[in-house]
């Protein structure tokens, strides 16, 4: 349960500080949510399942909870499907990475927080799917995969 509420702290403060230095940029059309690097965290540990839900939903709630109330629920579920399902497939790798787990967060909450912003604004669905989607792959082919890299590289993984 620490480290699952380690992992939502941190992801709660990374978007914070990245907002406070690039304002809007965890919310925008394609949003690059660097804490979202913080997924690869389920390839090691099944606490960052409930940590980057929980992490999620609280900085939903601070950054703009009372403006898109169907996020709350839609973005939580995003990373709940999505760290579970690398949590899954974490031994599925090509090259030594998890390449089809990589994609989970892209494709989950491309989906779901695609849904959010059409029920929400009356967006295309489509369209708002392949922004989000689009900056969550961009966060996991970058940063994802150089955090992974490093807990494999400098066997970090034993501290979680």
């Amino acid at each position: 349960m620490t480290q699952g509420a380690l992992i939502a702290a941190v992801y709660v403060i990374l978007n914070l500080m990245q907002n406070a230095i690039f304002p809007n940029s965890t919310s925008m059309a394609i949003q690059y949510r660097a804490a979202e690097a913080l997924c690869v965290l389920a390839f090691f540990t099944p606490a960052a399942i409930s940590g980057l839900s929980v992490g999620c939903l609280l900085f939903n709630l601070i950054g703009y909870g009372a403006v898109m109330p169907w996020d709350l629920l839609f973005g939580t579920l995003g990373s709940l499907f999505a760290a579970w399902s690398m949590y899954i497939l974490r031994k599925v790798q090509i090259c030594k990475i998890p390449v089809l787990g990589l994609l989970m967060p892209p494709v989950f909450n491309g989906l779901l927080v695609g849904l959010s912003l059409h029920i929400t604004y009356g967006l295309a669905f489509w369209l708002n799917a392949a922004y989000v989607a689009l900056g969550e792959l961009a966060v996991m082919l970058t940063l994802g995969i150089a955090l992974y890299w490093l807990f494999e590289r400098y066997k970090l993984k034993r501290i979680l």
